[in-house]
């Protein structure tokens, strides 16, 4: 895959751009289904789901051709996660709770091999499709593509928001809104001025800097809300709500069909 092809420029350059959050449907045809309704990245999530490593790499393979890339949400920042992530393919990969200068500047170093970083070295494995190829050229390239995305979730990260955002390495600012809005006093109360501010203030931090600033929305409203406020990397999700939602309105649409 070549830099042009990657989709991080696309994303850094402001671009709105569409993917999707996976908690449940870890299953062989989710990504192609997922690409067939214009998802750009998939994110399977590990903090909240129990999936594993093992069926993690093999969702990764099945992206393999596909005009989306896979990404993951670990389920906390430490080294042994992300550079496991990593090795195994991953295009992005999510941190929950970022909370701190230091922390970002961690992830960072987990993300990126020597001089920049002091993440471990292992080619020819899946995230080189198994290829050989020149390693210095390969480093290169993985930097560029690997998006590194720290969320900010607690009333701590709001508080370091602009610290960091200001760290080199950290790409997207991404706002867990059930968690934010929990850690701020108000569980669920979106529509609440506190929590509305927090979100604007989060977008305006990650555009100061250079970021981008990520959300996952769960309905129009949410996409339309966000997008005014300068979220341009935006998940669709979750998929369990939509199958639910859109099954229970078919049935719906069967126990009030006209009967003969």
């Amino acid at each position: 895959m070549s830099h042009s092809s990657h989709l991080k420029p696309v994303l850094m350059s402001g671009e709105v751009v569409a993917g999707a959050m996976i908690f449940e449907f870890f299953t062989p045809g989710i990504s192609r289904i997922l690409a067939n309704a214009g998802a750009r990245f998939a994110i399977y999530d590990m903090e909240h789901t129990g999936l594993g490593f093992e069926t993690l790499k093999w969702l990764f393979a099945t992206t393999r051709g596909l005009e989306m890339e896979p990404m993951v949400r670990v389920p906390t920042g430490e080294y042994t996660w992300i550079a496991r992530a990593l090795d195994l393919g991953a295009r992005g990969v999510m941190v929950p709770m970022v909370e701190s200068q230091e922390q970002a500047e961690a992830l960072a170093r987990a993300c990126r091999y020597p001089p920049e970083g002091r993440r471990g070295a292992a080619f020819g494995f899946a995230q080189c499709d198994y290829l050989g190829g020149d390693v210095a050229e390969k480093m290169r390239d993985y930097h560029a593509r690997t998006l590194l995305i720290a969320q900010i979730e607690t009333e701590r990260g709001l508080q370091n928001v602009e610290a960091i955002a200001a760290v080199d390495g950290v790409d997207v600012l991404w706002v867990g809104h059930f968690d934010l809005s929990n850690f701020m006093g108000i569980p669920g109360q979106f529509d609440h001025p506190d929590f509305l501010a927090a979100m604007k203030h989060v977008a305006q931090v990650a555009k100061k800097h250079g970021k981008i600033a990520g959300f996952m929305a769960t309905d129009k409203a949410w996409v339309e809300r966000a997008k005014a406020m300068g979220y341009t990397m935006m998940a669709a999700g979750t998929d369990t709500a939509l199958l639910q939602g859109a099954l229970g309105q078919l049935i719906v649409d069967i126990d009030l069909a006209p009967k003969d």
